[in-house]
């Protein structure tokens, strides 16, 4: 873990590395999102906000680093991000492309921001174990291949609680229509690729993935803070910070942290422990560090609940309203099939009352209903039906992984059925188009297409 030192110094030395993106910012400042006043609400859930916040709050190294990881974001990426300018937006994901498909060496005049890039995301930390990656990556495929596809849109709307975290999606214009489903589907996309054998290995599809998941986060930063009229940078911090990414790529495992810790346990067991690996490996490969990917079940649960308890709370219903409500109506199944109308809708119903009982712990019915998506008896009774479809194929899958041979025919069936999905998820593009933003000033960098 980096002492505040430390990490003080590299959120500070952003203006130095990357001076055209960062240059104006003022990183001793602590921007309205972060609160360390117990008065204030936070995005924590009541009941956790009783038992836990005090506690954090009176933890000023705690808070402190917390603070400082919302000033922080993905230096390799957008160094590289910020040369859009210079090469233009298409000549930036063509070399990234290249690099992970063929090695850096192969890109001709690659610029030394794209060298570092690669060279980061090639290097495996000492803290991760590969093999336990690799085994997580097949426990993980049973839930991505049987519960992820009715719960992958109630996990994505959860980053749109909040709307210092969710303005950077707002303002991107790429949550309207069918652009939600998208995103929700390039969301599904990247976690079940990263469940296949091999995925997150340097050649990898989920190793590529990962690097076109920065740079689309990257140039979102470069194209706010440089055109955006919207973000202040005193109210919201910096656009998606490394933190913010953190709940969405840790799920799997702080859900596994939270039973490990409810049960009064300091360890988690075999499975889980393998799945949390899995986790922390896919967290580092999208850019976050190891301080906010720790090991132990204690450990994630204090991560996330530190998030959470000095993240302000703050619903603007012009931002996450319309979020929720554009992805929670989206079609996403890619015809018109009885089937797939019959899926959407037992998967929306799904999704419902999957986020109020996941997310929004001891405060469902008022947030949901304030964000449009309390369930209703007839999304609980496709919650039902579709639990009954879902609980026997895991806990088969769970049975099987225990008999030599059958394994192995049950983990390739799985690995055809994620393939299938993938195929019906379509291509993901992991890109953002600044020419589709919603307010966008005028700057001295060239308002170009973006990545």
């Amino acid at each position: 873990m980096l002492s505040l030192d430390a990490l003080r110094a590299k959120v500070e030395n952003q203006k130095t590395l990357i001076p055209s993106l960062y240059g104006d910012i003022d990183f001793s400042m602590t921007p309205e999102r972060f609160t360390d006043d117990i008065s204030d609400t936070s995005l924590l859930p009541a009941d956790f906000a009783r038992r836990y916040r005090a506690g954090i709050l009176a933890d000023s190294e705690r808070v402190e680093r917390a603070r400082l990881y919302t000033l922080l974001g993905d230096n390799v990426a957008d160094a590289y991000a910020a040369l859009a300018p210079q090469y233009g937006m298409r000549k930036l994901i063509n070399m990234l492309k290249q690099a992970c498909d063929e090695g850096v060496e192969q890109v001709e005049d690659a610029p030394q921001e794209l060298v570092n890039f690669i060279r980061e995301m090639e290097h495996v930390p000492d803290w991760v174990d590969m093999d336990l990656v690799r085994q997580g990556a097949r426990i993980s495929r049973t839930v991505m291949a049987t519960l992820s596809p009715f719960a992958i849109r109630g996990a994505f709307i959860a980053t749109f609680m909040n709307k210092y975290s969710g303005l950077p999606m707002a303002l991107t214009g790429a949550l309207s229509g069918q652009s939600a489903v998208q995103r929700v589907n390039e969301t599904a996309s990247f976690f079940t690729t990263a469940a296949l054998p091999g995925a997150l290995e340097r050649y990898g599809q989920g190793f590529k993935a990962a690097a076109m998941v920065r740079l689309m986060h990257s140039m979102v930063r470069f194209n706010i803070l440089k055109r955006s009229k919207v973000w202040d940078v005193a109210v919201y911090g910096i656009p998606i910070p490394q933190v913010d990414q953190m709940p969405a790529g840790t799920i799997p495992a702080f859900l596994a942290a939270f039973n490990t810790v409810r049960k009064g346990k300091k360890t988690f067991g075999p499975a889980d422990r393998a799945v949390a690996e899995l986790c922390r490996y896919q967290s580092y490969l999208l850019g976050l560090p190891e301080d906010l990917l720790p090991a132990d079940p204690q450990g994630i649960f204090d991560v996330m609940i530190t998030y959470s308890g000095t993240l302000r709370d703050g619903y603007d219903d012009a931002t996450c309203g319309e979020l929720v409500r554009a992805t929670m109506s989206a079609y996403r199944p890619k015809d018109k099939s009885l089937r797939s109308r019959i899926f959407n809708t037992a998967e929306r119903g799904f999704a419902r009352v999957f986020f109020t009982r996941t997310f929004l712990r001891g405060e469902s019915r008022s947030r949901a209903s304030l964000m449009g998506v309390e369930p209703g008896l007839f999304d609980y009774a496709m919650f039902a039906a579709s639990s009954l479809y879902i609980l026997p194929q895991m806990q088969a899958h769970a049975w099987l992984r225990r008999i030599p041979v059958a394994n192995e025919i049950a983990d390739a069936f799985l690995i055809r059925k994620l393939n299938r999905m993938l195929v019906e998820y379509g291509h993901a593009e992991y890109v953002t188009d600044a020419s589709q933003y919603r307010e966008h000033g005028n700057s001295e960098a060239p308002a170009r297409k973006s990545a």
